[in-house]
């Protein structure tokens, strides 16, 4: 409430915590650029993706325009900005802070069951769980889940409950997309050939037996970034496995139940073993 009926009062307490703000007109965006600003005229904020020379006073370039100075915050291009404002918005990763907004319930009983328990905040339709620590901010990770860190602004809705834990590789994980590939006609993948068309000490049962039941422990084992478990996953047996023909469909679909078990989807399973096969030239 006190964010909302006192911007400025909540904004100047934030800075005083090193935390950059800057203020959220109506439809709760940033405020639009100066004449001067207007397209990015004028190169832009030194903070920027592509740095420019802009030190514009007033609150131009969205995330970009976030400070903790009072005397910035106080100033008259900032206050007439105030005034019109309806809400305080911060950097996250200036603050070195990561906030993964869910947007619903659904997305928030997905994080309970996934995710480190951290910090949260309430928001209209679901929760922001901030993270100590910055990353790159990435958009739709996964259906209704953004993540806002660097280069993003997220809207402050008061300082919420719990203890904040430290960036996990959970949500590192969530923004590494693998390169798209082919995808196999079906989900059952096969091993080339052996080199040579001869007899391979993996296909002794107990060598090859270990190999892939090491592998699904690991899978099952996984407690956090499971996509990326996965493929590292994949990508070992088939360094090991991938180019004397040993693996057959059977030992592929019990790597892919593993993994289908932990929440992957087919398509996740497919994508992930055709990367690897790409990754080892195979």
């Amino acid at each position: 409430m006190t964010a909302t009926l006192h911007p400025l009062r909540t904004a100047l307490s934030l800075a005083a915590d090193g935390i950059p703000v800057l203020p959220l007109r109506r439809g709760k965006v940033p405020f639009g650029n100066c004449p001067a600003c207007k397209d990015n005229a004028c190169g832009g904020r030194p903070n920027m993706k592509s740095p420019g020379l802009c030190r514009c006073p007033g609150v131009c370039h969205a995330w970009a325009a976030a400070t903790t100075d009072p005397h910035v915050l106080t100033s008259p291009p900032w206050s007439a900005a105030w005034r019109r404002a309806v809400c305080v918005a911060y950097h996250p990763g200036a603050a070195d802070l990561t906030v993964v907004d869910l947007d619903d319930p659904d997305t928030v009983a997905w994080a309970r069951a996934t995710l480190p328990v951290t910090r949260t905040v309430a928001t209209t339709r679901g929760e922001h769980w901030i993270y100590r620590g910055a990353m790159t901010s990435h958009n739709a990770v996964r259906p209704g889940v953004d993540i806002k860190s660097t280069m993003s602004y997220a809207r402050y809705l008061g300082p919420g409950t719990g203890t904040m834990a430290s960036l996990p590789d959970a949500v590192h994980a969530l923004a590494v997309k693998e390169p798209v590939t082919v995808r196999p006609a079906a989900y059952g993948v096969s091993a080339p050939a052996p080199v040579g068309g001869g007899e391979c000490r993996h296909r002794t049962p107990t060598y090859l037996e270990c190999g892939i039941a090491m592998a699904e422990q690991r899978i099952s084992g996984a407690r956090e970034a499971i996509h990326a478990t996965v493929y590292r996953t994949f990508l070992a047996v088939l360094s090991t496995h991938g180019r004397c023909g040993c693996l057959t469909d059977a030992h592929v679909q019990r790597l892919f139940a593993a993994a289908q078990v932990k929440g992957e989807s087919p398509r996740h399973c497919a994508d992930a073993w055709t990367n690897a096969r790409t990754r080892l030239g195979l």
